[in-house]
């Protein structure tokens, strides 16, 4: 029996029955496409004096910057032993490796058994695509939910062993909210969030659950007799499964406004690859709202633990609706050619990481007690430079972007081997960024289109900008953590955004984009914005309250101090310049990445 191809539907019927939310889900993709009017096309600038003497500068403080970094993680330094203890035995030049992270710790001690993993699912998954390819490829792809489910059940249990019992329960519960309100739908969204809400606190504060606090006849399940996984700690990677609970609920809570007369129009089958847009946005058929399939889509192996993240939408579409070897994303396949040539960056990314960490031992100085200036350590130790506690700070961003792009290519690797398409989480390096909003929309580009379709266009979008950033990153903060300095961290994003909202609404280019001295007062404030963001994301990830108090109380606190911030603005107006002129080339020769 041939699939409908539900993409047809659109011929007949609205995503919604309200043309007001219609409207919203457009403003999901129409949001993220607006374009900044920063800087209108024009001429390059490459070849120009001005960046001449760009280029002179970056020549002389880039290096200059890793050179400081690499000085202060000298084994004669006098701070050194402050933070020894952190450090491992490294593989390169017999130096020590700082594998202080732990996060990054994990990733990199499970990677061996994690590729082991992933080779032998790939080799599973292909040999059950050849076995029922026998049949019509329609059949066969409608087969492969089979595979899925048994490797999702049998992944389940040897990562989180007995404990799965708890998750599948949460899992179960989520999905039985669309049944208990199918004659109240509108309660759909509200119970569908408080719960998931309420499951991340309680998952907090009850450390995962024993069985004995569930109820203490099963307390027995608790001791070491029972298999426990290789993760036990199932609730730290729930926070994923969490988006994906939400997407499944949202999406057929959207679906079930088309009216089921309508469902029953006639449809043709095409192999064409339908946009992003399509495969989020349009509703799936009533019967693929199943619970088999939402098992499928929730225990999805290869983007279970961290993502990237897909919608229910999206991925049902690629599982069911797209025909195997015919798969277009954009209008390019997923080659064997791509697949190579991403697999090569990720190993570029990897063997990076091991050299940053051998030679840039922030992230150890950063946990030791050396820049909380409220400790005796610190008294005791030798003070950095300004200069120094910057580089501190800045290398300790830059090895959380990597970390995280590593991490994240490692999956959508894995799902890109199995035929899934998923978003590339980091677009941009995280050095190469002027504007907040821009930020995030290529940091974790998945999960900020999570957001912008679940949360930002249903609070109303761009209508209710800042009071709807102040919501998002409250829920993004509590997501990440349940914790003061991540709390902090989101609300000083959210102040931090709104000097540049403002300024931009005030200081159009329509108004003064022919002015000769409108992009260089764009150049300065984008060096403020980039000071602020990373003021902000140091607190969130790095050096927390304490650590930035410190940091800007040493830069600040001294001739020095001010003589080096002023060179610091100086450099980074010159790297906002070199930003805009990125930009202006990408937009020259049509990359849509330019936006971000």
């Amino acid at each position: 029996m041939p699939i409908i191809e539900r993409y047809e539907l659109k011929k007949y019927l609205p995503l919604n029955t309200s043309d007001v939310e219609e409207k919203q889900q457009k403003q999901v993709f129409d949001d993220e496409e607006s374009h900044s009017n920063i800087n209108d096309t024009q001429t390059s600038r490459w070849r120009t004096k001005e960046f001449y003497f760009y280029y002179m500068c970056m020549a002389v403080v880039i290096p200059y910057m890793f050179y400081t970094g690499n000085e202060i993680s000298q084994a004669n330094h006098p701070n050194y032993n402050q933070y020894n203890h952190l450090l491992s035995d490294g593989w390169i030049f017999e130096r020590k490796i700082d594998n202080s992270d732990l996060q990054y710790a994990s990733f990199r001690q499970q990677f061996p058994l994690l590729s082991s993993f992933a080779i032998v699912y790939i080799i599973l998954s292909r040999l059950f695509e050849h076995i029922v390819s026998e049949k019509t490829a329609d059949v066969g792809q409608r087969k492969k939910r089979y595979f899925y489910l048994i490797s999702s059940v049998v992944s389940l249990i040897v990562l989180h062993g007995i404990h799965c019992i708890k998750i599948w329960l949460i899992v179960s519960i989520s999905y039985c909210i669309n049944s208990i309100t199918k004659q109240k739908r509108c309660w759909n969204p509200a119970l569908s969030w408080a719960f998931n809400i309420m499951v991340l606190f309680l998952n907090e504060y009850y450390n995962g659950y024993s069985f004995e606090s569930i109820h203490k006849k099963l307390a027995i399940l608790d001791s070491n007799s029972y298999y426990s996984g290789l993760l036990p700690r199932w609730h730290v990677f729930f926070n994923f499964t969490m988006l994906r609970l939400i997407s499944f609920n949202m999406d057929y809570f959207w679906s079930r406004k088309v009216s089921s007369d309508q469902q029953q129009q006639p449809h043709t089958h095409t192999t064409s690859f339908p946009t992003d847009k399509e495969r989020i946005t349009t509703s799936c058929l009533p019967s693929d709202y199943n619970y088999s399939n939402y098992i499928m889509y929730i225990f999805y192996i290869p983007l279970y633990l961290c993502g990237p993240i897909i919608t229910y939408n999206d991925f049902i579409s690629q599982v069911f609706y797209i025909i195997p070897n015919s798969r277009q994303i954009q209008g390019s396949k997923i080659s064997s050619k791509y697949i190579l040539l991403y697999f090569i960056r990720f190993l570029f990314a990897l063997l990076l990481m091991e050299v940053m960490l051998h030679y840039l031992y922030v992230v150890a100085i950063s946990k030791s007690d050396i820049l909380s200036a409220s400790t005796s350590s610190a008294v005791t130790s030798i003070h950095y430079t300004p200069f120094e506690i910057s580089m501190i700070g800045y290398f300790n961003l830059v090895i959380i972007w990597l970390k995280l792009l590593i991490m994240w290519r490692f999956f959508r690797l894995w799902a890109l081997f199995d035929g899934i398409w998923t978003e590339e989480n980091m677009i941009r390096c995280m050095s190469n960024n002027f504007s907040a909003q821009r930020f995030w929309k290529s940091w974790h580009r998945s999960f900020n289109r999570w957001i912008i379709r679940y949360i930002y266009v249903p609070l109303g979008g761009s209508k209710n900008l800042i009071w709807n950033s102040w919501i998002v990153f409250t829920f993004v903060a509590i997501w990440h953590d349940i914790e003061l300095k991540l709390l902090a961290w989101g609300w000083l994003i959210c102040l931090f955004l709104v000097p540049e909202i403002v300024g931009s609404k005030v200081f159009t280019y329509k108004k003064f984009g022919h002015t000769w001295y409108y992009r260089f007062v764009c150049g300065l404030c984008g060096a403020l914005n980039v000071l602020l963001m990373m003021t902000a994301n140091l607190v969130g990830f790095c050096l927390g309250l304490d650590g930035i108090k410190y940091m800007w109380l040493e830069i600040i606190g001294s001739l020095d101090g001010l003589i080096f911030l002023f060179l610091t603005i100086a450099c980074l107006y010159i790297a906002v310049q070199v930003m805009f002129e990125i930009r202006q080339s990408e937009k020259r020769r049509g990359d849509p990445k330019w936006t971000m």
